[in-house]
């Protein structure tokens, strides 16, 4: 019997495959981005690409999304991905985290931590997020043992942690906890390694002792290749080059253009590296890169201040689009390549089917702030008095938290400013059920005048959360992180509200939108919008019909004719947030999510909604370019 063994080789700078030298060409494919049913036809097209291994993040808080309580169906079921994988003849790279970034809510680490261990210092040596880890690997790494390449399997790495030097903590005492941990499921069955920028002092943040060292950077001429390599050299000596997220595109925040990337740039790097005298390993980050379903999809500040939230397609400009499609960027970089690995005799697959499905039209069922979606879509109201409570200290995940109080029963000015210090991150504000303003974290609007004659009356806060920062951020907690001033006259010249009565939605459950749904016979009388289209009181929900009469097909829905800001749900799965301020105005429905016969569209509408209530459908994306 043969031992398999992957190793390196540090003398002659390359990876070792049972003794015999191993380059590798991957590619980033995150299973929690796209339909299950569609994972092998991906896996596929990614293998008939020419690459020989698949690159796959874990995301904790997909699998962890309550203390005590795991989730490994449908979507989160990485192990059925790392089997069809290995059936693709494809090699695997495994990166547990268990901090991952993404472009998931909080880098994929749980909310429930911070609910748990209020001011919990993740991804250091806080005795709390130790134990946490130690107990989410314990029930993680044993699935993946008997994949290991040394156990018969096809992952031959696996990362210890990811980007850590980018976190600027440097904590030693926890990273050498992490690779031991690691080590005590993976043994010397696959080789562990890191992953850092090659900017300032980040690789040597990373480093581990005894632990493989990778960098990652995208497009870049000669001279720049050369220096990114250089400073992984600064570090470790020998061994293989590797870049380990060769960025085949960009994420993309919400009002800004959608990010792209020139292939021919792209092909041009590649050939660089893989060349003399760099020989290098090259993972692309994305090779596909789906959607972000649900409230998953996280946000971004660089490090300047700027709260950006992520828009829901996670298309990333791949050579894989969203539906799954082969691109002019594939076939390019397929090209390059094949001049450098042999390329399977694997034809490449058709496009799926696109259809454009007529129009229907929804009704609009109830508000939320209606009994019936208070009993239904809301947590049981809690009186705070003075303080406010964040989405954590409600043990919530996602959706939005209403604060109810009554305004002062007399101004000293008129207006006065209502001001929200630390928002996080977007409030509907509404006076007795009637919507009066937008405040912002991602536009720095924090206050907004109150008219005198408003005194005494109720005061509405509905506060959404976009999306907790996934990148160089300890932990973003959501909601109102602080308090709630009005304007007086007299010194201090703020009075702090009190008397708050808290009530969460979490639409977390796809069960009380179904009891909303089946509670709501009468027709809605407060649910008509305004002649602009605005919403006057408070969110509604709308359901609609699509009927099929044939196989399925991918569509999109364009949401161009009047929609705001809200969540999609087809026959009960969240597809996640859409927005008319773009750059993203279609929302991608795989034919997974449909069937033949009738589906049950139902939408959560925030602002506005057309006059007619119309739901109009495309045959391709969107993205606000034309």
């Amino acid at each position: 019997m043969v031992t398999r063994k992957f190793d390196i080789d540090y003398v002659n700078n390359t990876f070792l495959m049972d003794g015999e030298p191993f380059r590798y060409v991957a590619g980033s494919f995150h299973y929690f981005r796209a339909h299950q049913d569609t994972w092998r036809d991906k896996l596929q097209k990614m293998r008939a690409s020419g690459l020989n291994a698949v690159d796959i993040y874990v995301q904790w808080s997909l699998h962890n999304p309550k203390d005590g309580i795991y989730n490994w169906e449908g979507i989160a079921d990485v192990e059925r991905f790392i089997q069809i994988a290995t059936e693709e003849d494809l090699y695997i790279i495994l990166r547990p985290g268990p901090y991952i970034c993404a472009e998931i809510d909080n880098g994929g680490l749980p909310y429930w931590l911070e609910t748990k261990y209020p001011g919990i210092q993740v991804r250091t040596s806080d005795q709390n997020y130790l134990n946490e880890i130690e107990k989410w690997y314990d029930v993680l790494m044993p699935k993946f043992v008997n994949y290991l390449y040394g156990n018969g399997g096809n992952i031959i790495m696996v990362q210890v942690e990811n980007e850590y030097g980018a976190y600027q903590v440097c904590d030693e005492e926890y990273k050498e906890f992490l690779k031991v941990l690691t080590l005590k499921h993976t043994e010397d069955k696959a080789v562990l390694f890191t992953t850092d920028r090659p900017i300032g002092n980040e690789l040597a943040c990373g480093q581990v002792k005894d632990v493989f060292v990778t960098t990652d950077f995208g497009i870049a001429n000669e001279s720049e290749v050369a220096f990114n390599f250089n400073k992984l050299r600064e570090v470790q000596p020998n061994g293989p080059f590797v870049n380990s997220e060769f960025y085949t595109g960009w994420l993309t925040h919400w009002q800004e253009p959608n990010a792209r990337r020139d292939a021919a740039e792209l092909a041009a790097t590649l050939r660089i590296m893989l060349s003399e005298p760099y020989n290098a390993n090259v993972n692309f980050y994305m090779f596909f890169g789906g959607t972000n379903f649900g409230f998953w999809a996280g946000a971004n500040d660089w490090g300047i201040g700027k709260y950006m939230a992520d828009i829901t397609s996670y298309d990333y400009d791949a050579p894989l689009s969203e539906p799954g499609d082969i691109t002019p960027k594939y076939l390019i970089l397929r090209s390059v390549i094949a001049q450098y690995l042999q390329l399977p005799p694997l034809n490449l697959p058709d496009p799926s089917t696109k259809k454009i499905y007529p129009s229907i039209n929804v009704t609009a069922v109830n508000t939320m702030f209606s009994q019936v979606g208070r009993q239904n879509l809301g947590s049981n109201a809690i009186d705070a008095g003075g303080r406010l409570k964040t989405f954590e200290e409600l043990d919530q995940f996602s959706g939005f938290v209403l604060y109810e109080t009554h305004l002062p029963k007399t101004f000293s000015r008129d207006p006065s400013n209502l001001v929200i210090e630390k928002l996080r991150d977007r409030a509907l504000i509404y006076i007795d059920e009637r919507f009066v303003g937008i405040l912002s974290r991602e536009n720095g609007i924090k206050s907004m005048p109150i008219q005198k004659g408003y005194a005494g009356k109720k005061l509405q806060i509905l506060v959404e959360n976009q999306g907790r920062i996934n990148f160089q951020e300890n932990f973003d907690l959501k909601g109102i992180v602080g308090n709630v001033t009005l304007q007086k006259f007299e010194e201090p010249y703020y009075e702090e509200l009190g008397d708050w009565i808290i009530t969460g939605y979490p639409f977390e459950e796809y069960s009380g939108i179904s009891s909303f749904l089946s509670s709501s016979s009468a027709e809605c009388t407060t649910c008509s919008p305004a002649k602009n289209g605005w919403l006057k009181n408070g969110p509604v929900i709308f359901k609609g019909t699509l009927t099929i009469d044939e196989e399925p097909a991918d569509t999109w829905w364009n949401i161009r004719n009047g929609w705001g800001k809200g969540n999609l749900f087809v026959n009960g799965v969240n597809l996640g947030r859409y927005w008319s301020i773009g750059p993203q105005m279609t929302m991608y429905i795989a034919k997974e999510f449909l069937k033949t016969g009738d589906n049950e569209i139902v939408i959560l509408e925030l602002q506005k909604a057309p006059l007619d209530f119309q739901i109009n459908f495309a045959d391709q994306a969107d993205y606000n370019e034309n």
